[in-house]
């Protein structure tokens, strides 16, 4: 390493209003800064977590509560300092970040000004602000102000146990040039609202089959499974593992159109409201859905309507960010080259078998395998929101 103690220093910091704006322009859209919100709730231990808004043209708010352990004055500070991470850390199993940056990017990203409310158990409600226009105009620092912009909201979280609420406000991406009169603006605020729901619902579904809630405007949002798992004529292929076991990835055949009901037909066609849309990958850090329907830009594989019962899980641990190039809105995955070679092949293995289902209207083809291939000792079925396992007697290793 070079000895530079006898060379000149010179600090060169950040201007704050300049790095601010570069955050905003990251790209987040504002279902992935919800949900980057929510990744922070689960990793602080929430049971539950609500995301509310009120309507009001330019004035608009949306909030994000949760139940989790919270942050004391000086967590709280640190929480909303840039880059309160190292992303080469070690973290816990359960943590969802890792750049220290997903509360502040995914806030400005939405709007210029946020506060975050928080409390420990059995101590003081603690509560910060970031106001983009008074670091620009008036501090020219990296200055957080003690101030939060409704009574009701420091309420809401100094009444309870334990929490905490961030509150956007001055949400220009999303409501600047709107009027609170505007029926045509209001109905584009709710299509919006109702997207981030969808998107929710499919993100954290696997959370909320555990028993996490997320209520959105008071109703409890209910999970999408992409994979269906429970219905019947669905076909599971047996688990691939990759790195040590470390890395999962498990192909899905869905049922063909005429085995299910209407409701379960288009339970399939999911947020994105197409079940060719959702055909493909989907990756997992940690259960948090990182990537959904994509190919992943392998195998020049394209989106086509006799592939969309295929659908295949990747299950990632949360150290291994760097080798698949997670990003910072959580929303790109490229497998490393190590891989692709056994991604790939499973993947040409899912697809042929969706194939098979889609032309031949789910009946049970006489396959080419060995008697064992593709029947499992183990059939995994839901229940109430709840995985349970049984064994399966028909396997040929229980008959002989």
């Amino acid at each position: 390493m070079i000895d530079y103690s006898k060379y000149k220093k010179a600090q060169a910091e950040p201007e704050a209003s300049s790095m601010i704006e570069t955050f905003r322009a990251i790209g987040y859209s504002v279902e992935s800064a919800i949900a980057d919100l929510i990744d922070n709730s689960i990793s602080a231990g929430a049971k539950n977590i609500w995301v509310d808004y009120e309507w009001k043209g330019e004035d608009t708010t949306i909030s994000v509560t949760d139940d989790g352990v919270g942050m004391s004055n000086d967590e709280l500070i640190n929480a909303m300092r840039p880059g309160s991470k190292n992303p080469m850390d070690i973290r816990e199993a359960n943590d969802l970040g890792r750049f220290g940056l997903g509360l502040k990017t995914a806030s400005f990203s939405q709007c210029k000004k946020f506060s975050v409310i928080s409390k420990v158990k059995g101590g003081e409600t603690s509560y910060w602000c970031w106001d983009l226009d008074y670091v620009k105009q008036e501090a020219k620092s990296w200055s957080l102000v003690n101030y939060y912009p409704n009574e009701s909201y420091f309420q809401r979280i100094n009444k309870a146990e334990k929490g905490t609420s961030v509150i956007w406000w001055d949400i220009d991406r999303l409501t600047r040039g709107t009027s609170i009169e505007s029926l045509e603006s209001m109905d584009k605020f709710m299509r919006t609202m109702d997207g981030i729901k969808k998107h929710l619902s499919m993100v954290f579904h696997r959370f909320m089959s555990e028993g996490l809630k997320i209520s959105f405007m008071g109703r409890v949002v209910e999970p999408w499974d992409p994979f269906m798992i429970g219905i019947g004529g669905l076909q599971l292929k047996a688990d691939v593992y990759l790195d040590n076991r470390r890395i999962l990835l498990k192909g899905f055949v869905l049922p063909h159109r005429s085995k299910l009901t209407t409701e379960q037909y288009n339970y399939g066609k999911g947020v994105k409201d197409s079940w060719t849309a959702h055909l493909g990958f989907y990756v997992y850090r940690n259960k948090r859905l990182l990537v959904s329907g994509d190919w992943l830009g392998i195998g020049n594989f394209k989106k086509e309507v006799h592939y969309d019962l295929c659908r295949i899980l990747i299950d990632l641990p949360n150290d291994c960010d760097d080798e698949w190039q997670i990003d910072i809105k959580k929303s790109i995955a490229r497998p490393p080259l190590k891989f692709l070679e056994q991604i790939l092949s499973v993947a040409k293995d899912v697809r042929s078998q969706a194939v098979e289902v889609y032309r031949h209207k789910g009946k049970v083809l006489k396959r080419k395998h060995s008697q064992t291939e593709d029947q499992f000792l183990w059939e995994d079925y839901k229940r109430h929101d709840k995985r349970f396992y049984k064994l399966n007697r028909n396997h040929p290793v229980l008959i002989q």
